[in-house]
């Protein structure tokens, strides 16, 4: 069987590098349940900072961060999240937000992923009626993931965090990839996050470690959060080996981030001039490359597995550059969707 020589399908295809390895191995580490892991410790008080929180919690993964917020956040007996349709807890949480928090959920048809304070201010439910759910957590994802990597500009963000504030909405942060948008626009991190009442970011996409993602917030909110990690099973012990790799991409993967970005307007650009292919190669902001063609299946079908791709549905494909792609592997990649296609 053909190996695969050129895997785009998501930057959660990252290995840790032989130096994270090495980094993970001298790890000291302790009972994090019981506080007592200085790798971890470490890790959670950088992540606040980073975001601009009082607190953090090492937790196993993204999505477990989100239904953690959703758990903080939903009030059980009809609480509505309102989010972008392409959102990943309506795409790729396997409708936990309504198994796990009785969230009902209002999508939202943003631009790539970005939705408006308008739109928001119109989704609102009518206070004081008995007969429609309750308007209760405002979500944003930085960057947009299905959305194209799409950056959030601050201002927009303000915006809608203005409209949840006069709504009195809780407002959630999905930085799966928000240190992606930081290197793209030059906006803190702390910019960005700071204003939600919950926030986290990733670590196993283009920051390459293999395990982890945080959640920061409130000391109040973070205290309960740790209560819904036990309850979820997401408890560790001695994790201080796998904070390390993060404390790691912390000190070593984050300005390389804008190399992973200019592989994907090589990619973007070698496309567009494709017949069939359909893509603008100015949208493309990040490492993110969302492309239409006339049956996505057929073409990834016809490139796997020497060049792998993501399909989004009948007529889009998704390409993501990270850490294990290079100049080089662009252009491969590039070449097979040429003869795929014709």
């Amino acid at each position: 069987m053909p190996t695969i020589t050129v895997d785009l399908y998501s930057d959660t295809l990252t290995k840790p590098s032989r130096a994270m390895r090495a980094f993970m191995c001298d790890a000291e580490v302790g009972d994090e349940q019981k506080g007592e892991d200085p790798t971890v410790n470490r890790l959670q008080e950088m992540v606040a900072e980073l975001l601009g929180k009082e607190a953090a919690l090492f937790l196993p993964s993204g999505t477990m961060c989100n239904e953690i917020a959703l758990l903080l956040h939903i009030r059980p007996g009809g609480d509505e999240l309102i989010v972008d349709r392409t959102a990943h807890p309506v795409n790729s949480e396997a409708g936990g937000p309504a198994a796990l928090a009785g969230a009902m959920v209002r999508t939202l048809a943003g631009e790539g992923g970005i939705f408006t304070a308008a739109q928001l201010t119109d989704a609102l439910r009518i206070p004081g009626t008995r007969y429609t759910p309750r308007s209760r957590l405002a979500w944003v994802e930085q960057t947009t993931n299905m959305g194209g990597g799409r950056v959030w500009p601050l201002a927009a963000i303000n915006e809608v965090l203005d409209v949840a504030r006069r709504h009195e909405l809780r407002t959630h942060l999905d930085g799966a990839r928000l240190m992606n948008a930081v290197v793209a626009s030059g906006v803190p991190a702390a910019d960005y996050a700071g204003a939600f009442d919950t926030a986290w970011i990733d670590f196993t996409k283009g920051l390459g470690a293999p395990v982890g993602a945080v959640l920061a917030g409130s000391a109040e909110l973070i205290a309960e959060a740790w209560r819904r990690k036990q309850m979820l099973g997401g408890a560790f012990r001695q994790s201080g080996i796998v904070a390390a790799a993060c404390l790691y991409a912390l000190d070593h993967n984050i300005e390389r981030l804008a190399e992973d970005h200019e592989h994907a307007r090589l990619l973007a650009e070698g496309l567009a001039p494709l017949a069939g292919v359909e893509i603008d190669p100015r949208e493309v902001q990040t490492n993110i490359v969302i492309f239409g063609v006339s049956d996505a299946r057929a073409l990834v079908s016809r490139l796997a597995p020497e060049v792998e791709l993501q399909v989004v549905d009948e007529r889009r494909v998704r390409a993501v550059t990270h850490l294990d792609i290079g100049k080089a592997d662009v252009e491969r990649a590039l070449e097979g969707i040429r003869r795929a296609l014709h």
